[in-house]
């Protein structure tokens, strides 16, 4: 043992414990005071060395799941909440706009179809104007008896022209009607509504016989007669139509094919007597015509 240490030395070895020998004469006797880091493992003469393993990952590590990207703010933003502050108040004004029509017109409609009360009393014109024609509540389809009848109008007029007076052919002012509405998604309501309820008005207000039968009857008779005046202005009959007639056609619904039921499909008609045209019968622009011809004649 001497000898190979004498060899070491000879050879200018280092010696195994370098950091001993820099350390205090104190704390050379004292195991526990070499750091960790600095401290050197010798190998044991009597065991093979072993490979060294990787240390285990902390539990930490395992359970540590990849960090979540961070949202875009320009992604995250959406909505009025992604509007500049001019845009915000313009939308929200707008929002609070639309749900106070809502509900005015729901409010409408409740306080028309509501039985008589107060409010229908005291502004029952402003519900009506408000309702009339475009929101109108009609509830015939829930009757006890719906309607089963097809109900068509139909005009013809008197001609004066320079080879002298004549008649013209019926026109069907119901097919008229029909023909603006079908396949049309968002037809008029006048050629939904306007003949069908001036035709209602007038026979509600007349007996079988063609007579008033209270104060509205006059009034009926001259909304049907400007209805049919305007629809006869838009033909040319070569001219001056001086008298209207009008008749309905009322024909009962068919049964569809399966029923067994038997019913008439004949059409059973309404005549009325022959009208003869007024200044007021005629459209706007017609009539301010007539009325100045009428000035110029009276004041030749």
């Amino acid at each position: 043992m001497d000898s190979d240490h004498d060899r070491s030395s000879a050879g200018g070895g280092k010696g195994a414990w370098p950091q001993a020998l820099n350390r205090p004469a104190e704390a050379r006797d004292t195991p526990g005071a070499i750091p960790a880091e600095q401290a050197v493992t010798t190998p044991s003469m009597s065991s093979p060395p072993t490979p060294s393993s990787p240390a285990p990952s902390s539990p930490t590590a395992l359970s540590s799941t990849p960090s979540s990207p961070v949202p875009d703010p320009s992604v995250a933003a959406r909505g009025i909440a992604g509007l500049s502050t001019p845009y915000q108040v313009v939308a929200a004004l707008a929002l609070s706009l639309i749900g106070l029509l809502a509900c005015t017109q729901v409010a409408m409609v409740f306080l028309h179809v509501a039985p008589s009360n107060t409010l229908t009393k005291e502004h029952g014109k402003t519900i009506d104007r408000w309702i009339y024609p475009e929101f109108e509540q009609n509830w015939k389809l829930f009757a006890p008896n719906p309607l089963q009848q097809n109900v068509a109008v139909h005009v013809r007029a008197e001609v004066v022209d320079a080879d002298g007076r004549r008649t013209t052919r019926w026109m069907n002012l119901t097919h008229e009607d029909a023909k603006g509405i079908r396949g049309n998604l968002f037809p008029s309501h006048v050629d939904q509504n306007e003949l069908r309820r001036g035709w209602d008005f007038y026979v509600n207000s007349h007996d079988s016989e063609n007579r008033p039968n209270g104060l509205r009857g006059d009034l009926s008779e001259r909304y049907v007669r400007r209805i049919a005046m305007l629809r006869l202005s838009e033909r040319d009959y070569g001219g001056t139509i001086e008298r209207i007639q009008l008749r309905s056609a009322t024909s009962a619904v068919a049964p569809p094919p399966w029923s067994t039921e038997k019913i008439s499909t004949r059409p059973v008609y309404r005549v009325l007597p022959w009208w003869t045209v007024t200044p007021d019968d005629l459209p706007e622009h017609a009539a301010e015509q007539s009325r100045d011809a009428a000035r110029a004649e009276a004041n030749q």
